[in-house]
């Protein structure tokens, strides 16, 4: 079918189920903070071609007011940055589209969403987060319904290829939300191209080797907070302290640093620096939350903190001797962009992508070699001799902020959007 109007741009329909289901969270994950830097462009850059929709839990795929919608991304955004409190505003703008989804015509406040039929460009559905896409004949509606375009975004394939440090069901649907990928996606965004490598053999196998897959390396937002924020560096106060950024879970290894700071308490004492871990509570847990909270000699020296705004996470940055990123497995590794951004040195594992995201700037060491890392700390805690490591930011060029990552990806769509048009105009 020839499109009528092959020049136009696209119109977008950005899925914020996500961001909905997170209405009541305090603080975001890094897939929260994707789908929210979307929005947020979005708004800001194309809101004349952007609809925003969304699934509620009963599972009723419908587009939202717009007005409405792009004042709870607002309004969210706002919370998460600075943690003040919204007095629930953001859960009650999240409750009310929701509400609006199952019974559409009981909130008449709000214009109507804007509908597909009235776009000109090619219709893009657009997939940040992997919500739903375990059921594939909601997303095969939602894409039929717009005569839409499919560019979901892979965050990472960590539950098919290490589901041991997945809960138990998670490889299975993880298997469902790849399949609904490689059958419906018309392109596909990464954050990696290292994520990029794990994903095409799926589609190889499909048949479906002519799908795209862009790797966009997302953006940095801790920085853009500190150019705003002229609140000085956390103190130090004369123990030094590192940083631990990320959810408690098993594949991001902090049982490693808990061991190590358990011998440099026993070795240095009263010396030893600071551990400040900062994220939520995951899962396959439970020994490091046993360490955290019934180890005496960890007490004074192990912080934790659950739910930091990002304001707070800037100035703990600013601060640290270094952020300590030991993790086994990633997809990308904000933690690790956001302190190079800030002029923190990292010390992170040797893996494939996070020498992707760090160059040359960050010190790699093994995620096993436990005295390796005993010695980097001490050496950064002037405990022992300082082993070589990068102690200046990454090259600013290497490191995108978010309009820089979301214009990057949204470019590549309308570059493909606009071949495909031409593509069919020729058929």
């Amino acid at each position: 079918m020839t499109s009528a109007h092959p020049t136009s741009p696209p119109h977008y329909t950005l899925d914020i189920s996500r961001l909905l289901s997170r209405a009541r969270a305090r603080v975001p994950t890094g897939i929260d903070r994707v789908e929210l830097e979307y929005a947020l462009y979005l708004c800001a850059n194309a809101p004349e071609r952007t609809e925003f929709a969304a699934v509620h839990p009963l599972g009723r795929f419908a587009p939202l007011p717009f007005a409405l919608a792009a004042d709870f991304v607002s309004t969210i955004a706002a919370l998460w940055d600075s943690g003040a409190n919204d007095t629930g505003a953001a859960a009650r703008l999240g409750m009310r589209l929701l509400h609006g989804i199952v019974l559409p015509n009981m909130d008449r406040r709000q214009p109507p969403a804007r509908h597909h039929r009235q776009r000109k460009g090619r219709s893009v559905y657009l997939l940040l987060s992997h919500h739903h896409l375990t059921r594939p004949n909601l997303v095969a509606a939602a894409i039929r319904r717009r005569n839409a375009l499919f560019v979901p975004m892979v965050h990472d394939l960590i539950p098919l290829e290490y589901p041991e440090y997945s809960r138990e069901k998670e490889p299975d649907r993880h298997q469902q939300r790849i399949d609904t990928v490689v059958r419906y996606a018309d392109a596909v965004i990464t954050p990696s191209d290292a994520v990029r490598t794990s994903l095409v053999p799926y589609l190889a196998k499909a048949g479906r080797s002519d799908v795209p897959v862009w790797p966009i390396p997302h953006g940095v937002h801790l920085r853009a907070l500190a150019d705003d924020d002229k609140t000085p560096a956390a103190d130090d106060t004369g123990r030094p302290y590192f940083v631990c950024l990320g959810t408690v879970e098993a594949r991001k290894n902090h049982l490693l640093l808990l061991n190590i700071w358990r011998r440099l308490i026993e070795t240095h004492g009263a010396a030893a620096p600071q551990l400040v871990i900062v994220g939520k509570r995951g899962w396959e847990n439970e020994q490091v939350l046993d360490m955290i909270e019934r180890s005496p000699a960890l007490h004074g020296f192990v912080v934790e903190h659950n739910a930091l705004p990002d304001t707070e996470v800037v100035r703990l940055l600013r601060g640290a001797r270094a952020l300590l990123f030991p993790s086994f497995t990633e997809g990308f590794g904000l933690p690790l962009a956001e302190a190079l951004a800030l002029g923190t040195p990292v010390i992170c594992s040797d893996i494939p992508v996070f020498r992707e995201v760090g160059g040359s700037a960050a010190h790699y060491l093994d995620p096993l070699d436990g005295m390796a890392w005993l010695r980097t700390v001490e050496g950064l805690s002037d405990l022992a001799e300082r082993e070589e490591v990068p102690l200046t930011a990454l090259d600013q060029d290497h490191i995108l902020d978010w309009d820089q990552s979301v214009s990057r990806a949204l470019a590549k769509v309308e570059d493909f959007v606009g071949h495909a048009s031409r593509h069919t105009n020729r058929g």
